[in-house]
Protein backbone atom coordinates (compact mmCIF):
# COMPACT_ATOMS: atom_id res chain seq x y z
CA UNK A 1 0.00 0.00 0.00
CA UNK A 2 1.41 3.35 -1.06
CA UNK A 3 0.79 6.14 1.46
CA UNK A 4 1.01 9.77 0.38
CA UNK A 5 1.27 12.58 2.90
CA UNK A 6 -0.04 15.97 1.76
CA UNK A 7 0.42 19.26 3.62
CA UNK A 8 -2.09 21.86 2.32
CA UNK A 9 -0.55 25.32 2.72
CA UNK A 10 -2.31 28.64 2.03
CA UNK A 11 -0.79 32.10 2.28
CA UNK A 12 -4.09 33.92 2.83
CA UNK A 13 -4.87 33.16 6.47
CA UNK A 14 -7.43 35.56 7.96
CA UNK A 15 -5.93 35.82 11.44
CA UNK A 16 -2.26 35.37 10.54
CA UNK A 17 -1.57 36.12 6.85
CA UNK A 18 1.48 34.43 5.38
CA UNK A 19 1.88 32.13 8.37
CA UNK A 20 3.48 29.22 6.43
CA UNK A 21 6.51 31.48 5.84
CA UNK A 22 6.71 32.89 9.37
CA UNK A 23 10.09 32.29 10.98
CA UNK A 24 10.07 30.07 14.07
CA UNK A 25 13.53 29.90 15.64
CA UNK A 26 15.37 30.02 12.35
CA UNK A 27 13.07 27.99 10.11
CA UNK A 28 9.73 28.71 8.47
CA UNK A 29 6.60 27.08 9.81
CA UNK A 30 6.07 25.04 6.65
CA UNK A 31 9.67 23.77 6.73
CA UNK A 32 9.25 22.66 10.34
CA UNK A 33 6.01 20.83 9.50
CA UNK A 34 7.66 19.19 6.49
CA UNK A 35 10.72 18.04 8.46
CA UNK A 36 8.55 16.57 11.21
CA UNK A 37 6.49 14.68 8.65
CA UNK A 38 9.63 13.28 7.04
CA UNK A 39 10.30 11.46 10.32
CA UNK A 40 7.22 9.30 9.72
CA UNK A 41 8.05 5.64 9.14
CA UNK A 42 4.97 4.86 7.04
CA UNK A 43 4.72 7.72 4.54
CA UNK A 44 6.05 6.68 1.15
CA UNK A 45 5.90 10.20 -0.26
CA UNK A 46 5.34 13.71 1.08
CA UNK A 47 4.26 16.84 -0.78
CA UNK A 48 3.20 20.39 0.07
CA UNK A 49 0.08 21.56 -1.80
CA UNK A 50 -0.10 25.33 -2.13
CA UNK A 51 -1.82 28.07 -4.13
CA UNK A 52 0.93 30.64 -3.59
CA UNK A 53 4.13 31.12 -5.62
CA UNK A 54 6.04 32.39 -2.58
CA UNK A 55 5.35 29.18 -0.66
CA UNK A 56 6.08 27.12 -3.77
CA UNK A 57 9.46 28.76 -4.23
CA UNK A 58 10.34 28.50 -0.54
CA UNK A 59 9.56 24.77 -0.34
CA UNK A 60 11.71 24.19 -3.43
CA UNK A 61 14.54 26.16 -1.83
CA UNK A 62 14.69 23.95 1.26
CA UNK A 63 14.49 20.80 -0.88
CA UNK A 64 10.86 19.82 -0.31
CA UNK A 65 8.37 18.43 -2.81
CA UNK A 66 5.63 20.91 -3.71
CA UNK A 67 2.72 21.14 -6.16
CA UNK A 68 0.79 24.25 -7.19
CA UNK A 69 -2.98 23.95 -6.78
CA UNK A 70 -6.02 26.14 -7.38
CA UNK A 71 -6.77 29.13 -5.16
CA UNK A 72 -10.49 28.37 -5.23
CA UNK A 73 -10.52 25.43 -2.79
CA UNK A 74 -12.68 25.79 0.31
CA UNK A 75 -10.80 23.16 2.29
CA UNK A 76 -7.51 21.33 2.57
CA UNK A 77 -9.38 18.16 1.67
CA UNK A 78 -10.25 19.53 -1.75
CA UNK A 79 -6.65 20.68 -2.22
CA UNK A 80 -5.43 17.16 -1.42
CA UNK A 81 -7.81 15.70 -3.98
CA UNK A 82 -6.46 18.02 -6.68
CA UNK A 83 -2.93 16.81 -5.96
CA UNK A 84 -4.03 13.21 -6.46
CA UNK A 85 -5.92 14.03 -9.66
CA UNK A 86 -3.29 16.22 -11.34
CA UNK A 87 -0.09 14.44 -10.28
CA UNK A 88 1.35 11.15 -11.46
CA UNK A 89 1.53 9.82 -7.90
CA UNK A 90 -0.11 6.42 -7.59
CA UNK A 91 -1.27 6.03 -4.00
CA UNK A 92 -3.76 3.98 -2.02
CA UNK A 93 -4.03 6.14 1.09
CA UNK A 94 -3.75 9.92 1.50
CA UNK A 95 -2.89 11.54 4.84
CA UNK A 96 -4.00 15.19 5.09
CA UNK A 97 -1.59 16.92 7.49
CA UNK A 98 -2.22 20.36 8.98
CA UNK A 99 0.28 22.93 7.72
CA UNK A 100 0.15 25.06 10.87
CA UNK A 101 1.44 22.54 13.43
CA UNK A 102 5.21 23.09 13.31
CA UNK A 103 5.94 20.46 15.95
CA UNK A 104 3.51 17.73 14.90
CA UNK A 105 4.51 14.37 16.34
CA UNK A 106 5.35 11.94 13.49
CA UNK A 107 3.94 9.10 15.60
CA UNK A 108 0.48 10.58 15.00
CA UNK A 109 1.03 10.26 11.25
CA UNK A 110 2.08 6.64 11.62
CA UNK A 111 -0.84 5.92 13.94
CA UNK A 112 -3.46 7.24 11.53
CA UNK A 113 -1.80 5.47 8.60
CA UNK A 114 -1.82 2.21 10.58
CA UNK A 115 -5.54 2.57 11.25
CA UNK A 116 -6.19 2.73 7.52
CA UNK A 117 -3.93 -0.24 6.83
CA UNK A 118 -5.56 -2.38 9.50
CA UNK A 119 -9.25 -1.45 9.16
CA UNK A 120 -11.96 -1.25 6.53
CA UNK A 121 -12.84 2.36 7.36
CA UNK A 122 -13.24 4.98 4.65
CA UNK A 123 -11.55 7.70 6.69
CA UNK A 124 -9.50 7.89 9.89
CA UNK A 125 -8.79 10.67 12.36
CA UNK A 126 -7.40 11.08 15.88
CA UNK A 127 -8.69 12.17 19.29
CA UNK A 128 -7.11 12.98 22.65
CA UNK A 129 -8.77 12.58 26.04
CA UNK A 130 -9.72 15.92 27.61
CA UNK A 131 -8.38 16.34 31.12
CA UNK A 132 -9.35 19.99 31.56
CA UNK A 133 -13.15 20.22 31.55
CA UNK A 134 -12.94 23.87 30.49
CA UNK A 135 -12.14 22.59 27.02
CA UNK A 136 -15.43 20.72 26.89
CA UNK A 137 -17.23 24.08 27.03
CA UNK A 138 -14.80 25.73 24.59
CA UNK A 139 -16.36 26.10 21.15
CA UNK A 140 -12.89 26.56 19.65
CA UNK A 141 -12.02 22.99 20.64
CA UNK A 142 -14.00 20.53 18.49
CA UNK A 143 -14.95 17.29 20.19
CA UNK A 144 -15.51 13.86 18.67
CA UNK A 145 -18.14 11.42 19.94
CA UNK A 146 -17.43 7.81 19.05
CA UNK A 147 -18.47 4.25 19.79
CA UNK A 148 -16.19 3.10 22.62
CA UNK A 149 -16.12 -0.47 21.38
CA UNK A 150 -15.65 0.01 17.63
CA UNK A 151 -13.92 3.44 17.77
CA UNK A 152 -16.14 4.67 14.93
CA UNK A 153 -17.16 8.34 14.99
CA UNK A 154 -20.81 9.09 15.76
CA UNK A 155 -20.63 12.90 15.85
CA UNK A 156 -18.42 15.96 15.95
CA UNK A 157 -19.44 18.94 18.03
CA UNK A 158 -17.88 22.20 19.16
CA UNK A 159 -19.49 22.71 22.54
CA UNK A 160 -21.07 20.38 25.11
CA UNK A 161 -23.29 22.15 27.62
CA UNK A 162 -24.54 19.23 29.70
CA UNK A 163 -21.41 17.55 31.10
CA UNK A 164 -21.47 14.15 32.77
CA UNK A 165 -18.49 14.06 35.17
CA UNK A 166 -18.42 10.26 34.93
CA UNK A 167 -17.97 10.39 31.16
CA UNK A 168 -14.77 10.82 29.16
CA UNK A 169 -14.66 13.50 26.49
CA UNK A 170 -12.23 13.69 23.61
CA UNK A 171 -10.72 16.59 21.71
CA UNK A 172 -10.69 16.07 17.96
CA UNK A 173 -7.20 16.18 16.44
CA UNK A 174 -7.45 17.57 12.91
CA UNK A 175 -5.45 15.06 10.91
CA UNK A 176 -7.18 12.76 8.42
CA UNK A 177 -6.36 9.71 6.32
CA UNK A 178 -8.48 8.64 3.37
CA UNK A 179 -8.71 5.77 0.94
CA UNK A 180 -7.85 7.54 -2.30
CA UNK A 181 -11.20 6.74 -3.97
CA UNK A 182 -13.06 7.99 -0.90
CA UNK A 183 -11.14 11.28 -1.01
CA UNK A 184 -12.34 11.78 -4.57
CA UNK A 185 -15.94 10.97 -3.64
CA UNK A 186 -16.21 13.28 -0.63
CA UNK A 187 -14.69 16.17 -2.60
CA UNK A 188 -17.77 16.06 -4.82
CA UNK A 189 -20.28 16.25 -1.96
CA UNK A 190 -22.38 19.35 -1.34
CA UNK A 191 -21.98 21.15 1.97
CA UNK A 192 -24.57 20.31 4.62
CA UNK A 193 -26.39 22.65 7.01
CA UNK A 194 -24.69 21.22 10.09
CA UNK A 195 -21.31 21.53 8.46
CA UNK A 196 -21.94 25.21 7.71
CA UNK A 197 -23.32 25.93 11.19
CA UNK A 198 -20.56 24.12 13.08
CA UNK A 199 -17.80 24.94 10.56
CA UNK A 200 -16.71 21.29 10.61
CA UNK A 201 -16.38 19.68 7.19
CA UNK A 202 -16.19 16.16 8.66
CA UNK A 203 -19.91 16.43 9.46
CA UNK A 204 -20.56 16.36 5.72
CA UNK A 205 -18.86 12.99 5.51
CA UNK A 206 -20.76 11.56 8.47
CA UNK A 207 -24.08 12.80 7.15
CA UNK A 208 -23.34 11.07 3.86
CA UNK A 209 -22.70 7.78 5.71
CA UNK A 210 -18.94 7.55 5.40
CA UNK A 211 -17.28 5.61 8.20
CA UNK A 212 -14.66 7.53 10.18
CA UNK A 213 -12.38 5.49 12.44
CA UNK A 214 -10.98 7.25 15.52
CA UNK A 215 -7.56 6.56 16.97
CA UNK A 216 -6.73 7.69 20.52
CA UNK A 217 -3.48 9.62 20.83
CA UNK A 218 -1.61 10.81 23.91
CA UNK A 219 0.17 13.53 21.95
CA UNK A 220 -1.21 17.06 22.06
CA UNK A 221 -1.88 18.90 18.82
CA UNK A 222 -0.95 22.58 18.89
CA UNK A 223 -1.53 24.87 15.92
CA UNK A 224 -0.43 28.43 15.20
CA UNK A 225 -3.45 30.58 14.31
CA UNK A 226 -2.61 33.96 15.88
CA UNK A 227 0.37 36.08 16.94
CA UNK A 228 -0.31 34.97 20.53
CA UNK A 229 0.09 31.33 19.48
CA UNK A 230 3.34 32.26 17.77
CA UNK A 231 4.66 33.93 20.89
CA UNK A 232 3.95 30.79 22.91
CA UNK A 233 6.14 28.77 20.58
Amino acid sequence: MHILGIIPSRFASTRLPGKPLINIAGKSMIQRVYEQCKKSLLLNQLVVATDDKRIYQHVNEFGGNVIMTSNSHESGTDRCNEVVLKSNINCDIVVNIQGDEPFINPNQIDQIASIMLESNSDIATLAKKIDDYKLVFDANTPKVIFNNKTKIAKDFIRKIDDIDKNKKYYKHIGIYAFKVNILNEISKLSRTDREVNEKLEQLRWLENNYQIAVGITKHESVSVDTHDDLNKF
